[in-house]
């Protein structure tokens, strides 16, 4: 069987090229690039490969964890935890990370070019 794609996803890799616990950076067809996670669990997510505080392409080479229950996945520069499920902020809530669906079909890893959830850099009142 083969995996039907929709318009808006692309083919990131097979699954089994990942490895748990550890990210991979995957490139959009416009440019954007993905973090990839799969966890022990055998789930697969997606987020904005940006750091939003340091605005380099690191995420996919953070920690991955769990923060009181939630999934996140921790920058590798200044430590900050950002949920796998919304993509929200933990440790800092005014920062956030855009969220791709992330699917497996048939062995493949399939993740939207359309964010599900999309973040940006939120002003605290002074």
């Amino acid at each position: 069987m083969t995996a039907t794609l929709s318009p808006a996803e692309i083919v990131v890799c097979p699954l089994d090229r990942l490895i748990p616990g550890r990210g991979v950076a995957a490139l959009l067809p416009d440019g954007r690039q993905i973090a990839v996670y799969l966890l022990a669990d055998g789930s697969v997510h997606a987020l904005c490969n940006i750091d939003p505080i340091a605005r380099a392409a690191v995420m996919s080479r953070g920690l991955v964890g769990d923060r009181a229950g939630v999934p996140v996945a921790i920058s590798p520069i200044g430590k900050q935890a950002y949920s796998l499920e919304d993509g929200r902020g933990i440790d800092d809530d005014t920062h956030g990370l855009s969220v791709f669906p992330a699917r497996v079909v048939d062995g493949t890893v399939l993740v939207s070019t359309e964010a599900a959830i999309r973040h940006q850099r939120r002003q605290v009142a002074a």
